[in-house]
């Protein structure tokens, strides 16, 4: 639609709990990096009105992924296209394309990509802003936090 924001509201249509409904242009949204050969784009989060999920895809060098962290919720992990090695504590598992993992909330988990092409990975996560407890104390533990 042009000249639409981003995210809109559309008048006369009633989400959850009578709220609006929000409409989000994926095109319209920005990739960032999060880390070396990670990039990362929001689809629902608080930052754009989701008030019980927060969903992602990020987009994986070879040899780049999420290292070991958790979150206080459950998250389901999907490869969209690649490979990728993911970990629950010290079990690891290959996913490939249109595979799935359910990490139980309060597990340590990441994923690396091992293939030779570009890892696409969603996430869901059973809270609207991203908060993860990394191994490696340097990463960003929140994002996506309303007005932010």
């Amino acid at each position: 639609m042009a000249g639409t924001s981003p995210a809109m509201t559309v008048e006369g249509h009633s989400g959850f709990f009578g709220e609006p409904m929000h409409i989000v242009d994926l095109e319209q949204q920005p990739r960032e990096e999060w880390r070396a050969g990670v990039r990362t784009r929001m689809k629902a989060s608080a930052a754009n009105s989701a008030t019980q999920l927060c969903m992602f895809e990020q987009w994986c060098d070879p040899g780049h992924g999420a290292p070991t962290h958790l979150h206080a919720v459950e998250e389901v992990l999907c490869v969209r296209e690649g490979r990728a090695d993911v970990w629950v504590d010290d079990k690891h598992a290959t996913l490939t394309s249109g595979q799935l993992v359910i990490v139980p909330a309060g597990r340590k988990h990441g994923f690396s990509n091992t293939g030779q092409t570009t890892l696409h990975i969603e996430s869901t996560l059973a809270a609207p802003v991203f908060e993860a407890a990394y191994d490696d104390r340097r990463e960003t533990p929140r994002r996506w936090l309303p007005g932010v």
